[in-house]
């Protein structure tokens, strides 16, 4: 099938011209911050270039020629109007919801340099002002920040497009004259599609004819190809890598299982969280600390000397003071969070669970479908009156070949899996609660439990009887393969530990944190699979609606407690655990109750969330002590408390300070990058 021709997987989203919806940037693009920014570098040079102040520095006679003097006012003017836009308007808009912030504090200071210095050139006031250059090189440098930080905080929502990027256009649907070209728009649940060697999947379905090995990565994050067959599950989005298959279409378009990422990834990007509001706070609480300084300075000098000396170092307090790179500290490192998680296939819909992540003590799995497979295999096979291993299994799968039940497709593939060559069966009959009946080979022969023994009168020779006895110790389902009262051998069923949960459980002890499983099954069986694991404490034979009074129970001794369940029966225990983890499968993401959703299977994707939970906590804190230890040590010296000493902060040096400030947080929060989230590497 056809890629559109804008969003083949050679090509990112644009990413430039991602707008970003909520909070200081509401309504900014990338390309908005990056427009004004290189504009404004360019206006910026010429004024640096002829600002008497800048060469008396530097120790060069600025160029002269009639009118030159007033090159720094009116470029300056152009940057204060575009390239201040910005802000002045955030500013604005801060001041009227009377909810003072960053963008009211950056308003503020290139406001009051900018009026300083119109007045020094207009000759007002005997001032010797000359900040054009501070003011230019102010904008350049908040605007490169800004612009640094739109392009991170516009990462997850590249993901977010990226995933958007993933459905193709158009889509082949069988008729019965063949196929034909349709739009994905115009597929209907029910319709017949043929999906190519190397086709995206443009719609959720099941496989009616065919194999192929699928890329699945873009929607469980896991780099391995799955086989799917016919009566599997396909998604959106993904690429049948080598055969062609035919789909019977099961959702479309905001029901498909992309979709519902994509909704997902969106409401992470939108969750407010109470980092977030500490940043606020933060940023209020500064304006009035700036405000209150560049007062107190005002006054202060005006005191003690010239207003010029006042006005200069109050302009410096307000320049200092600005705590944008406070304000980028936190939200960055959440943003860039959120997006690292999204492409690793950690969904995470409400940003309190990857705070909260890091401080869990105890992750309480459910068994079934999460540490385990959710579906029956063949773990052991014994034979009876001379009859090998072999022959039972093989027969038994020919007696169940024609059955749809999972156990008879257990058997059936544990018997492909050995390479056996299965007889044909014929006359199959269901014997309902009791097993299946076929002839093969002109051998009536039965599959079935302990009623179906009982029915046939037939009787386990002792030597079978004793490993039989072993297997439903542990809690296994037993078959047996019956020849009219003879029995011929057992198979034992159980429920597949997942090969990955072993190395999640390990690696989660590791990394300090207790492992609970909880599960309706018996005793016997949860106990069997948490010895298989090394899992520090088993809840058995829990009804799902007694699950959350387990996560209670835990929470009661002080323990912070994540679960992790399928999101159906574990809804309750989800939503009162501190960190809720859904396993979705890839096909079922939209779950209320949890705070995450793991796209795919491996519970291993359990410590993608611890390492980027406590890699982004660091960075947080990495980021307040800088943005917060510059603040404290700039603002005196900008007010001039060491004047007497001859130390002075001068306005040109707090702007760079501060603007370096702002990109030394971001391009801090940048590392986070770095870090590996690969559930198949986990350690």
């Amino acid at each position: 099938m056809p890629e559109h021709h804008n969003h083949g997987s050679a090509h990112g989203p644009d990413e430039d011209h991602v707008v970003h919806g909520h909070g200081q940037h509401a309504g900014h693009s990338v390309a908005m911050f990056k427009n004004r920014f290189w504009l404004t570098l360019a206006l910026a040079v010429p004024v640096v270039l002829f600002s008497p102040m800048f060469g008396h520095l530097l120790g060069y006679e600025p160029p002269s020629f009639p009118g030159s003097g007033w090159i720094p006012p009116v470029l300056g003017t152009v940057i204060f109007l575009y390239g201040g836009q910005p802000f002045l308007k955030g500013g604005l808009g801060e001041l009227k919801a009377r909810k003072p912030g960053m963008m009211l504090l950056i308003a503020m200071a290139i406001t009051v340099a900018f009026a300083a210095s119109w007045a020094t050139s207009l000759g007002l006031g005997g001032f010797d002002l000359d900040f054009w250059w501070e003011l230019a090189l102010l904008v350049a440098i908040m605007l490169l920040g800004h612009w640094i930080e739109m392009r991170a905080l516009g990462s997850a929502q590249g993901a977010l497009d990226a995933l958007a990027a993933l459905l193709p256009d158009e889509a082949e649907r069988i008729t019965g004259a063949g196929t034909e070209t349709v739009r994905v728009a115009d597929l209907v649940p029910g319709d017949a599609i043929l999906v190519r060697p190397g086709g995206r999947m443009p719609a959720d379905g099941t496989v009616t004819e065919g194999q192929a090995e699928f890329d699945e990565s873009m929607i469980t994050g896991e780099s391995k190809t799955v086989l799917r067959s016919p009566g599997d599950a396909v998604v959106a989005g993904t690429v049948a890598t080598d055969n062609s298959v035919r789909v019977k279409v099961s959702a479309i378009g905001d029901d498909t299982a992309l979709a519902g990422i994509q909704r997902l990834v969106a409401e992470a990007q939108a969750s407010s969280s109470r980092a977030q509001a500490l940043a606020d706070r933060a940023a209020a609480f500064l304006f009035y600390f700036a405000a209150g300084a560049g007062v107190v300075t005002f006054v202060a000098w005006t005191l003690l000397g010239s207003v010029a000396d006042a006005v200069e170092r109050t302009v410096t307090v307000l320049v200092i003071a600005c705590p944008h790179a406070l304000g980028l500290a936190i939200p960055l490192v959440i943003a860039l969070s959120t997006e690292r998680a999204a492409r690793a296939g950690v969904l995470i819909k409400n940003r309190m669970a990857l705070e909260r992540m890091r401080t869990v003590d105890v992750v309480l799995f459910d068994k079934t479908g999460t540490l385990t497979q959710g579906a029956p295999e063949v773990r052991a096979v014994a034979a009876a009156d001379g009859a090998g291993q072999d022959e039972v299994l093989a027969l038994a799968a020919a007696v169940e070949s024609d059955s749809e039940h999972p156990v008879a497709r257990a058997i059936v593939r544990a018997a492909r899996e050995r390479g056996l060559q299965v007889p044909t069966a014929g006359g199959f009959t269901s014997l309902t609660g009791r097993g299946v009946r076929a002839g093969v080979a002109g051998r009536q022969l039965h599959v079935g439990g302990p009623a179906l023994l009982k029915e046939l009168g037939a009787v386990e020779p002792p030597e079978l009887a004793e490993t039989t006895s072993a297997w439903a110790g542990r809690g296994a389902a037993v078959l047996h393969l019956i020849e009219g009262s003879r029995v011929l051998g057992a198979l034992s069923l159980e429920d597949a530990v997942r090969p990955e949960s072993r190395q999640a459980v390990a690696a989660l002890q590791q990394r300090g944190i207790r492992v609970a499983m909880i599960t309706g099954d018996a005793r016997q069986v949860a106990e069997s699979v948490a010895a298989d694991l090394n899992i520090d404490e088993v809840f058995a034979e829990v009804l799902p609606a007694d699950k959350d009074k387990k996560v209670a129970e835990l929470q009661a001794r002080g323990l912070k407690v994540a679960m992790v369940g399928d999101g159906v029966n574990d809804s309750p225990a989800l939503a009162r655990a501190e960190v809720g983890i859904a396993i979705g499968g890839g096909t079922d993401v939209a779950v209320e109750s949890a705070g995450v959703v793991l796209a795919g299977n491996d519970p291993r994707a359990v410590l993608s969330m611890v390492d980027l939970s406590r890699a982004s906590y660091r960075k947080m804190w990495q980021n307040l002590i800088w943005a917060t230890g510059y603040n404290i040590i700039a603002v005196p010296l900008a007010a001039g408390a060491l004047a007497f000493a001859g130390v002075v902060l001068s306005p040109a040096a707090g702007a760079v300070l501060m603007s370096a400030s702002t990109i030394v947080v971001a391009l801090n929060a940048q590392l986070l990058r770095r870090l590996q989230l690969n559930p198949a590497q986990a350690r």
